[in-house]
Order: structure tokens, then C-alpha cells, then sequence
């Protein structure tokens, strides 16, 4: 199975860079830019920065996915991405969103899993879409037969409490062993 970096692959995406020492700086810059929900990964790591290239007009253009349509935190994140340009002197540019493909948790990089788990938030499992590359056909991840497994203590003794925690793409949980409440990201 692959890992979720080769879902998403950042480095990829910055070797696309080469020569252009604004499109490396930019990527550079963004990879400071802090999911506002979940301030321990960046939106990079969260795969919501898709791609930073130079538009016709010679304008950086940063192109962003939301972890879902309706995602009320993306109005913040393309105005803190407009801010950091700005702060680098990375100017003119302009923050596109798109839809298609849409997001999935297989995004997600492995470093970010873990500082998510570190967080108190479980994160996804299984995986979403294909392996094969270069494909970004989603599957819906049936229900898992285990629930997550605690983020605090390491237990798989869990329950749900609610479909939707503290934002709509996590579910509410709680651990049976440490009855400490902790949100799942949940797949997608």
C-alpha cells in the first residue's frame, strides 16, 4: 500500500519549481500556513495547498481544495495565505479554489497523522482513493469494524458519541479505558 505522501507528493510539487526562485520561495512560505482548525499541521500537510504556479499574467497563483465544499474555514485560509505572500514580498497573486478532484484524507501526510495523534485528534484510516498513479478516483471507505483508537492513552476500547465533533469532518469519540473525549478525523 502506498504511503499518503505518494497521494500527495510535496516535494513533487516544489521540484516544479526549479528556476523560479518565487515559486520555490512561495511554496517555501506556504508551508508556514497553519490549517486555523488544526494549528499543529500546515495546510500543506493537510493537502489543501494543491499547487503554486505562475499564472499567464506572470502572477503567482496558489491553488487550494477544501476538506469539504462547504468548509467554513476556507475564506481564513486563503486570506492567512494571502498574508503570508504579502509578508514575503510575493506579490501580485491570487488564490484559486478548486473542487475537482476532491479531497481526500489519503492527502494527508504520514508526519501530519502523527502530529494530529499528538494533538489528541485520531486520524483517518484506511485509505480513499487509488493506488495507482496519477488517479484520484475516490472509494467510499466502508464503516471501520474497530473504532479508532484512543489519541491519549493508545486504547482501541472507543466509542462514538456524536457523527460531527468540534467541525464537521470530525467525528466526536471517547475513550472506555481513560474516558478522555477525542475527535476523529474522519476518511474520506
Amino acid at each position: 500500500m502506498p504511503s499518503t505522501s505518494d497521494c500527495f507528493d510535496f516535494a513533487e510539487k516544489q521540484a516544479g519549481t526549479s528556476g523560479d526562485e518565487a515559486l520555490a520561495r512561495a511554496w517555501s512560505v506556504l508551508e508556514s500556513v497553519p490549517d486555523p482548525e488544526i494549528p499543529v499541521v500546515s495546510i500543506r500537510e493537510l493537502g489543501i495547498l494543491r499547487s503554486v504556479e505562475r499564472g499567464e499574467d506572470g502572477a503567482l497563483e496558489v491553488v487550494i481544495t477544501p476538506t469539504y465544499s462547504g468548509c467554513p474555514a476556507m475564506a481564513h485560509i486563503a486570506e492567512d495565505i494571502g498574508h503570508a505572500l504579502e509578508r514575503a514580498g510575493l506579490t501580485p497573486h491570487r488564490i484559486k479554489t478548486v473542487l475537482a478532484p476532491a479531497w481526500t484524507t489519503d492527502w494527508i501526510t504520514d508526519e501530519a497523522r502523527e502530529k494530529l495523534r499528538a494533538y489528541g485528534i485520531a486520524p483517518p484510516g484506511g485509505r480513499c482513493a487509488s493506488a495507482a498513479a496519477g488517479e484520484q478516483t475516490i472509494r467510499f471507505v466502508p464503516r471501520p469494524d474497530a473504532a479508532p483508537a484512543c489519541p491519549q492513552c493508545g486504547s482501541i476500547h472507543t466509542e462514538r458519541l456524536a457523527q460531527f465533533g468540534s467541525t464537521a469532518c470530525k467525528a466526536l469519540y471517547r475513550c472506555l479505558d481513560c474516558r478522555e473525549p477525542f475527535d476523529y478525523f474522519k476518511p474520506y
